[in-house]
């Protein structure tokens, strides 16, 4: 039903912001097949979970092969032919030592668009290098202003770096690559590195830092902490909540609510040396009310407020309730489809796939008799 409907990809089991991309492709309607290493499931290795629990393999369908066995590369030149695009996690050079680098399969078919997914990148010193999320963000300079200024940096948790600056970027850059082979009948190498689009992500603070509006010093920013109309407070209840009352319209309705719009210590909205003080003083007014008070008085208002949830309370709020952001799929709440199309609907195809579950049909699909497919059982292929 998504707008990706007709079109094929193909994934080689990984973890981290491969897997999510292809997700994302299998949501808008792709046909994704994820090609996992013969009895052994990369995902469920890594992370120890039932496929059920490995979300982002929803909607796909699974081959089991063993990638070392001869003969295996043939059956995937042949799943390939028959596909719009590749997404591959490996480090540099390893898809080449296995016999399908870019030149052989685009040989195969020159139109298949050959996502690639790294940290580093396919080049540069630590190309070769192994790390995780944090170092790749590390490196880029996104994580610099994460935290509180008398701490170290604070891990986000994957999403600033696999999420944003991995699968996403890989998402984009694939989906143009497809348009482009679409009009021109040539595929091409997209080279998604999670330093690249970290960085990338940064493009706003750069603007913002060569104006001489950012400092390099952590929480004293307008967006990271550093002013008392930016930030989370805990409440009476323990529970937190955050206010990003960035233009003064917002900022004056969020100070007649907080009942300090009289008072001439917050005349100043954008005085960095006020800041800390204030701070202070929005900290001792929310710990006066609970947070379920505070929703009552400025959730849905201009004050540009929310509340902090946890995954439960936000599975239950009654906006994301409205809305479908989370729904169960096989018993797995899980986040719904996103963005959203008027008229080619993205779904949930089917629940995450046991390691080899399609292995047969798939290779039917390609064109492989009955008697071939035990052949290639026989020979440790699949």
């Amino acid at each position: 039903m998504g707008p990706l409907q007709g079109k094929r990809i193909i994934e080689f089991a990984g973890i981290g912001p491969g897997p999510f991309c292809g997700m994302l492709l299998a949501d808008m309607g792709a046909d994704v097949i994820v090609i996992d290493r013969k009895q052994e499931a990369t995902q469920e290795s890594v992370t120890d979970l039932q496929s059920k629990f490995v979300v982002v393999n929803r909607g796909k369908r699974s081959v089991a092969l063993d990638l070392k066995q001869p003969g295996t590369v043939d059956v995937v030149l042949r799943l390939l032919q028959s596909a719009d695009a590749l997404i591959e996690g490996f480090r540099p050079g390893v898809m080449e030592r296995l016999g399908l680098g870019p030149d052989t399969c685009l040989a195969a078919n020159p139109r298949l668009v050959y996502g690639r997914m790294t940290g580093w990148g396919q080049t540069g010193p630590l190309a070769q290098a192994a790390g995780h999320d944090l170092n790749y963000i590390a490196l880029s300079g996104a994580l610099h202003f994460a935290g509180r200024a008398d701490s170290p940096p604070t891990a986000p948790a994957t999403l600033v770096g696999d999420i944003g600056g991995g699968a996403m970027m890989l998402a984009v850059g694939m989906l143009a690559a497809m348009v482009n082979a679409q009009s021109t009948g040539k595929g091409q190498v997209v080279d998604a590195a999670v330093t690249d689009g970290s960085a990338l992500a940064t493009s706003l603070i750069h603007g913002l830092f060569a104006a001489g509006r950012w400092s390099q010093s952590r929480e004293s920013n307008l967006l990271d902490g550093g002013s008392h109309w930016y930030d989370c407070y805990e409440c009476a209840d323990g529970h937190y909540v955050s206010v990003g009352a960035l233009e003064p319209e917002f900022y004056a309705l969020l100070l007649e609510k907080l009942g300090l719009d009289d008072d001439p210590d917050f005349a100043t909205q954008y005085d960095p040396q006020r800041w800390p003080e204030l701070k202070q003083r929005f900290a001792e007014t929310f710990k006066t009310r609970s947070r379920d008070e505070w929703c009552k008085l400025l959730e849905g208002s201009d004050a540009c407020f929310a509340p902090v949830l946890d995954f439960a309370e936000a599975h239950d709020h009654p906006h994301n309730r409205e809305r479908n952001v989370f729904v169960t799929v096989s018993g797995v709440r899980q986040p719904a489809p996103a963005p959203r199309f008027s008229e080619t609907v993205s779904e949930i195809a089917s629940p995450p796939p046991e390691s080899g579950q399609h292995t047969d049909d798939v290779l039917a699909d390609a064109g492989y008799a009955t008697g071939d497919i035990a052949t290639l059982r026989e020979q440790g292929v699949i």
